[in-house]
């Protein structure tokens, strides 16, 4: 068994962006993170948790997150996943866990067409999340969104079905993108696989906006 200290592993690919914005918002929380590249498989054992960065993994070719979800790193992930690793997938890395079918839907194309960069409120509709056992249902946070691809969609039994088991995360007050029943963040069944469009690194202090992505690494 390996004897490495616990930390946060962060995904890089190709194409993401947010990965040192989510290295800071670790180190001001008092944890420690470390790189794990792409090509790069990992032993779960080693972390605590792991996280999937916002950017434009390979450029958004083919579908976002389509390319990233098939790179040697995600077999490592998927692993993570299966021992119970606390997983969390930040825009680009929400779309990368749909794509890999670590949690269900799909991300599309804003209704718009067009890139949404703004501050949104969300609405809390489940604890079930491990990263927010102690928030309160309908509770409000403000976070900011930066995605041309942030739609979720998903048919109507897996809609239900989310609904019925409580992974229907967080919502938002004011749909910018057209998502499906204003969904913002879902968890998969036992909720340690979870997966949101806003960006809590990005709201770590008043000056930025918000100190509510505080909450999220609270657990």
């Amino acid at each position: 068994m390996s004897t490495a200290k616990k930390k946060v592993g962060i995904i890089q690919f190709l194409g993401t962006n947010c990965d040192r914005d989510v290295a800071l918002w670790i180190k001001n929380q008092g944890l420690s993170s470390e790189y794990i590249w792409f090509e790069n498989q990992f032993n779960p054992i080693d972390y605590e948790m792991i996280i999937l960065p916002g950017g434009f993994s390979y450029g958004d070719y083919l579908r976002t997150g389509a390319l990233a979800a098939r790179t040697p790193v995600m077999k490592s992930v998927r692993e993570a996943a299966h021992q119970g690793r606390k997983i969390l997938g930040i825009c680009n890395g929400f779309q990368i866990l749909c794509e890999a079918g670590l949690l269900p839907g799909v991300l599309l194309k804003n209704e718009s067409l067009k890139f949404n960069d703004l501050w949104v409120n969300l609405h809390v509709k489940s604890t079930k999340s491990v990263f927010s056992k102690s928030w309160e249902k309908n509770q409000t946070l403000k976070l900011p969104v930066a995605h041309g691809d942030g739609r979720y969609y998903a048919d109507s039994e897996t809609l239900k079905a989310l609904w019925d088991q409580q992974q229907v995360w967080l919502t938002y007050e004011n749909n910018p993108n057209g998502s499906l029943m204003d969904i913002a963040g879902i968890t998969n069944e036992k909720g340690h696989v979870c997966g949101l469009m806003p960006h809590p690194e990005r709201a770590q202090a008043l000056w930025m906006g918000s100190t509510d992505g505080q909450l999220f690494l609270e657990a």
